[in-house]
C-alpha cells in the first residue's frame, strides 16, 4: 500500500463488517466472547464422533485428540436470495455459500444496496480446500454423476469464490480469488487496498471463509505438526504445543477515507499502510516462518503507514501457539519495532486462534474484525489459557506482553493504532496497520417531524424477522438518529417483493409502532419506482397556512410551489406565498 504514506494522502476506511465464527453467528456475541476472554472450542460426543463415522480403535488411540471448534449453520444457505435452486446450492462447497452471505451482510452492515451504488466495486476473497468435496459429495456418486463434472468444479473450486460473488451481486470491479494459504485473506485485504487506492475500484469487498468437514470429529496428534497434543492453542504460554483447527469467515467492505467521509459512512476503523512479502530461501524449510522475513513486512508496513513503533498499543499476532512459530514471531516483532523499550511492557499482543481455533484461509480477516471491535469498544480482550509465558519467548527484547485479563485500551497521546499480522504456510507475509475510526461529527438535528422506516424481505418471514430484528436493534441502542435509520433503510438496504412500512415520530414511537400490526403497512409486488406526491382533499377541509409546515421543511414540496406560484402570478395579479410572508 505504498501511496498510503502520511502527510495527508489517502487512507482506507473500513465501512461494513461481517462474520461468523464459532461460538457467535454474529459480530454482538462474536465480541462478547471475545471481551470476556472466552473459547469456543467444544469436546465431541460419542454420538457426533459416530454420525461422523470415527472409528472406535482411532479413538483409543493415545494421541487421538477429542476436540474442535464447531461453526453453527455452516450448510445453512438461502439459496433463494441468491438465485440457486436446491440442486445447485446441494453441490455449492459451503464455504463459497458463507462467504457470498457474508458479503450480503457486510454491505448490509454498510448500508449499501449493491444494485443502487454507482461506482465500481471490487471483491478479494479467499476459502480454504473443499473437504466438502472430497468427503461429501465424492461419497455420493449419483449426485456427482448428475451435476456433471464442469458442474461440480465451478461449485467447488477456490478460483470461482470472488467471481461468483461479483456475478450475484451484479459488481462489477476487479473479481480476484487470493490464496497464500494462512495468510490469504489478509493478503486479499492488502490487494483490495491496492485497488482502491489506484482508483480501479471506488469500493472493495475484502475476506475469507474456511470450514473442513466433518466438523464435529477430532484428530490425531503428529509430534512435529502444528497440531496441538491437548485440543487447546496457548499462544504464548509455556505449555504451547500447537493450534487447532477453527470454521469462520468474515468480510469488510473498503472504501477511500476522503470518500467515506464524503458519503456520510459509519467508519469502523482506518487502514494506515499493508504490506506483503516472502520469506524466499532464507529459512530451514518451506513450512517454517522467518524471523527476517516477518520482521521486514511489520517494518514496511509501518513505513508505508507514517507511524513509528511507538504509536502502536496492539498487535494482533499470527500466534499459532507452535513451539518454534510463536518465539519467530515475537523475535520478529522485537526486530521490527527497533529493539527499543525493552522490558516497557506496553505493546498488548493477542491471539484470535487461542478463542476460535486457526481459521487457515480466513485467519487474517477475523483478526482484522477482531481488532477493530476492541478499537470500537475501546478494550483489549484477554488472552484464553495464558497463565505463564513461554520461557524461549525474548519478551525483555521488546514492549510486548500477554493480557490474561481484559483492560481498557487507553491511548492518551494519540488514536489507537494496532497491527494485524497473518503469515502463510510457504513464507508469504502480511502486516496491516489499523487507526480507530476519526470522531464522526454529532448529527444534525432532524428537519422531520414523521420519519418513514421501510422493510422488506423474500418471503413473508424473511419480512417478519426483519420486523423483529429492526425493533431489538431499536430497543439495543435507543439513542440512534432516527433520520439516519430512516435514510439507510430507504437507501442502503436492496428492495424484496414482501414490503411493510411504518410512518413513525421519533425512536420511542418506532419501538412501540413495529411491535403494533394496526400500524404496519404492507403489500407485496416488484415495482420500485412508483413516485410519491402529495395529495390534498379539496373537500373544504382546507385551513389558513395548512400548507405552511410541509412548505417550511421539505425542499422538495417548496420548489414545487414556488414553481406553481411564479407560473400563476401574471393570471392572477398575486404571488399566492405573500399572505403572511410566505
Amino acid at each position: 500500500m505504498s501511496d498510503a504514506v502520511g502527510g495527508g494522502e489517502e487512507r482506507i476506511a473500513i465501512v461494513g463488517l461481517s462474520g461468523r465464527f464459532p461460538g457467535a453467528r454474529d459480530l454482538e456475541g462474536f465480541w462478547e466472547m471475545l471481551r470476556r476472554g472466552g473459547d469456543a472450542r467444544r469436546v465431541p460426543t460419542d454420538a457426533e464422533l459416530d454420525e461422523v463415522g470415527v472409528p472406535q480403535a482411532l479413538r483409543a488411540h493415545p494421541q487421538w485428540v477429542r476436540a474442535n471448534y464447531v461453526l453453527e449453520g455452516a450448510t445453512d444457505f438461502d439459496a433463494g436470495l441468491f438465485g440457486y435452486s436446491p440442486r445447485e446450492a446441494e453441490v455449492m462447497d459451503p464455504q463459497q455459500r458463507l462467504f457470498m452471505e457474508c458479503a450480503w451482510e457486510s454491505l448490509d452492515n454498510a448500508g449499501y444496496d449493491p444494485g443502487r451504488f454507482k461506482g465500481a466495486v471490487g471483491v478479494y476473497a479467499s476459502v480454504s480446500l473443499s473437504s466438502y468435496l472430497l468427503r461429501a459429495l465424492m461419497r455420493q456418486p449419483d449426485l456427482m454423476d448428475a451435476s456433471g463434472s464442469f458442474g461440480v468444479m465451478l461449485a467447488n473450486d477456490k478460483d470461482y469464490v470472488a467471481t461468483r460473488v461479483s456475478h450475484r451481486l451484479n459488481l462489477r470491479g476487479p473479481s480476484t480469488t487470493v490464496q497464500t494459504a494462512c495468510s490469504s485473506s489478509l493478503v486479499a485485504l492488502h490487494l483490495a487496498c491496492q485497488s482502491l487506492l489506484s482508483g480501479e475500484s471506488d469500493m472493495a469487498l475484502a475476506g475469507g471463509a474456511s470450514v473442513s468437514f466433518p466438523q464435529t470429529a477430532g484428530y490425531l496428534f503428529q509430534e512435529g505438526m502444528i497440531f496441538s497434543p491437548d485440543g487447546y492453542c496457548r499462544a504464548f504460554d509455556a505449555k504451547a504445543g500447537g493450534t487447532v483447527r477453527g470454521a469462520g469467515a468474515a468480510v469488510v467492505v473498503l472504501k477511500r477515507l476522503s470518500d467515506a467521509l464524503k458519503d456520510g459512512d459509519t467508519i469502523h476503523g482506518v487502514l494506515l499502510g499493508t504490506a506483503v512479502n516472502n520469506d524466499g530461501a532464507g529459512k530451514v524449510g518451506f513450512t517454517a516462518p522467518s524471523v527476517e522475513g516477518q520482521a521486514a513486512v511489520i517494518a514496511e508496513a509501518l513505513a508505508i503507514s507514517g507511524v513509528t513503533p511507538g504509536d502502536i498499543q496492539y498487535v494482533e499476532a499470527h500466534a499459532t501457539g507452535t513451539p518454534l512459530g510463536d518465539p519467530i514471531e515475537v523475535a520478529a516483532l522485537n526486530q521490527a519495532f527497533g529493539g527499543t523499550e525493552t522490558g516497557s511492557k506496553r505493546v498488548a499482543l493477542g491471539s484470535l486462534k487461542a478463542a476460535i481455533g486457526h481459521l487457515d484461509a480466513a485467519a487474517g480477516i477475523a483478526g482484522v474484525v477482531k481488532t477493530v471491535l476492541a478499537m470500537e469498544h475501546g478494550e483489549l480482550p484477554a488472552s484464553p489459557h495464558f497463565q505463564q509465558a513461554n520461557p524461549v519467548i525474548d519478551f525483555e527484547g521488546g514492549p510486548f506482553f500477554v493480557p490474561s485479563a481484559p483492560r481498557p485500551w487507553k491511548s492518551p497521546d494519540g488514536p489507537r493504532r494496532a497491527g494485524v499480522s497473518a503469515f502463510g504456510i510457504g513464507g508469504t507475509n502480511a502486516h496491516a496497520i489499523l487507526e480507530e475510526a476519526p470522531r464522526a461529527p454529532a448529527p444534525a438535528p432532524s428537519r422531520r417531524v414523521w420519519h418513514v422506516l421501510p422493510l422488506s424481505g423474500r418471503t413473508p418471514a424473511a419480512l417478519e424477522d426483519a420486523t423483529t430484528r429492526l425493533a431489538a436493534h431499536l430497543d439495543a441502542n435507543p439513542t440512534l438518529p432516527l433520520a439516519d435509520v430512516a435514510y439507510t433503510l430507504q437507501s442502503g438496504r436492496h428492495v424484496h417483493e414482501h414490503r411493510r412500512a411504518v410512518v413513525v415520530r421519533d425512536a420511542a414511537d418506532a419501538r412501540a409502532a413495529l411491535k403494533d400490526a394496526r400500524r404496519l403497512l404492507g403489500g407485496a409486488g416488484s415495482n420500485t419506482r412508483r413516485p410519491v406526491v402529495f395529495l390534498f382533499s379539496g373537500q373544504g377541509s382546507q385551513y389558513v397556512d395548512m400548507g405552511r409546515g410541509l412548505y417550511e421543511q421539505e425542499p422538495t414540496f417548496r420548489a414545487e410551489v414556488d414553481a406553481c406560484a411564479q407560473k400563476l402570478q401574471p393570471h392572477l395579479g398575486l404571488d399566492l406565498r405573500g399572505r403572511r410572508g410566505a
